[in-house]
């Protein structure tokens, strides 16, 4: 006997038009977004198209907040792939409402709404809060190396810069000096057209000269912050090298010169940026998101601990971070600012430290703190708190590479992939 089966008929026409939104199922993610962003204040968006006049018919700026921020809450961050979605995916359309943005409207409305999609992260954040999502008990405080829009092999060292320019500016003396006293002799000679041969190691060069001029000014900063006089000389142990001459092997990037070089966490180095986030522990929900080009975390407290006042009115009666935010001078600043510092002063399950009080007195006292019961069962709990959502952002949202370039840049979209984690947490939250 023949099987019985459901119809199927993929020609069938629809008598009736469709409701969009019953595309999805109820709870689906693009729908809470969607709710989101019409509760969020736009007007920013709005006011760069007031003066455009009724002839200018730019899609809506809604439409467009919904799909780039559900595009970074999938892992979706390329405008030529979320351009395709449009045409591919469910929700995706669903979101867009029938509307197609080329790829390059995409990429544009980001690039020009950078600074506005990042202040989005603020007012979600307030909401998170509203919804009883963010209790600013106790937060912790941790930073992730993410690569930068930087291609290693447009980078150089200092060393060899000045190795270049020396050899460039040879080569340019060699080019215009045969253009000056061109002969008989050379008429059988291949054509070369020296102007642009000149031209393009001139490019170069002045290319070289920035970066260097940007390495030695980065040297003559540190160094001043190390306390060194700029007429202070090299001598034998403290002061190797000229005041503002860095080493042979710093290096500088010639498509992102913000970005740093920095060591991975997998081993080797590679041009990133240190981005940090104030985790909070109710529910997992980023308070706060900053930016720096620093390698280094120490100094990055003061700075998280001001965002979360900032952003929620009020600081997190705990804040806990890891033995990279320890430094005299922060324990120092922050001693009266009434929240309760656990910061770590070694290395966990390392033997503890001694310090000496005098010298390092709010150190000492630290390392003291972390010693009790309540220190210990405190600062347990910062991994749990701290960690999750870098690895949610690297490995479920897959984000592991900036799109864009310059540190303003880069620190408004961290904003903007933070800002996606937290819906998508704050979805899940709703659906349990």
């Amino acid at each position: 006997m023949a099987a019985n089966y459901l119809p199927y008929d993929p020609q069938q026409m629809l008598l009736l038009p469709e409701a969009m939104q019953d595309w999805l199922p109820e709870g689906h993610l693009a729908h809470f977004i969607s709710d989101t962003v019409d509760m969020l204040d736009l007007v920013a968006f709005h006011a760069r198209y007031d003066k455009g006049g009724p002839r200018n018919q730019p899609f809506h700026p809604a439409m467009m907040v919904k799909v780039l921020v559900y595009g970074y809450a999938t892992g979706v961050f390329s405008s030529r792939k979320i351009a395709r979605k449009l045409h591919e995916d469910v929700a995706f359309r669903v979101l867009a409402a029938g509307n197609f943005p080329a790829h390059r409207t995409i990429r544009d409305f980001r690039a020009m709404h950078l600074k506005e999609l990042s202040e989005l992260f603020v007012q979600v954040v307030r909401l998170a809060r509203e919804m009883g999502l963010v209790k600013l008990g106790t937060i912790a405080v941790d930073g992730t190396k993410v690569k930068a829009n930087a291609s290693r092999h447009k980078a150089m060292s200092y060393g060899y810069m000045v190795k270049a320019e020396a050899e460039l500016k040879a080569q340019i003396e060699a080019l215009l000096k045969r253009a000056q006293h061109a002969d008989e002799t050379e008429k059988n000679e291949p054509e070369l057209d020296i102007p642009a041969q000149i031209e393009r190691r001139e490019a170069r060069l002045e290319a070289i000269a920035q970066a260097r001029a940007r390495l030695e000014q980065r040297q003559r900063e540190a160094d001043i912050e190390r306390g060194r006089d700029p007429d202070d000389k090299p001598r034998a142990g403290r002061y190797k090298r000229e005041f503002g001459v860095p080493e042979d092997h710093a290096q500088d990037n010639f498509t992102d010169p913000d970005s740093r070089i920095m060591k991975r966490a997998g081993g080797g180095f590679e041009a990133s940026y240190n981005a940090q986030t104030a985790v909070d522990e109710h529910r997992h929900i980023i308070v706060a998101a900053e930016l720096t080009n620093c390698g280094s975390d120490a100094g990055e407290l003061p700075v998280m601990l001001r965002a979360v006042s900032d952003n929620l009115g009020e600081l997190p009666a705990q804040a806990l971070a890891d033995t990279g935010y320890k430094a005299e001078a922060v324990l120092e600043v922050l001693a009266d600012c009434g929240c309760d510092l656990v910061v770590a002063v070694g290395r966990e399950g390392k033997q503890a430290l001694r310090f000496d009080p005098e010298r390092l007195p709010r150190t000492a006292t630290m390392a003291a703190k972390l010693q009790t019961d309540e220190g210990k069962a405190a600062y347990r709990r910062r991994k749990w708190i701290a960690e999750p959502p870098n690895g949610w952002i690297k490995n479920v949202l897959g984000f592991r590479q900036f799109s864009v370039r310059g540190l303003r840049r880069v620190k408004a979209e961290w904003k903007l992939v933070c800002l996606a984690l937290n819906l998508r947490r704050m979805a899940a939250m709703q659906i349990a």
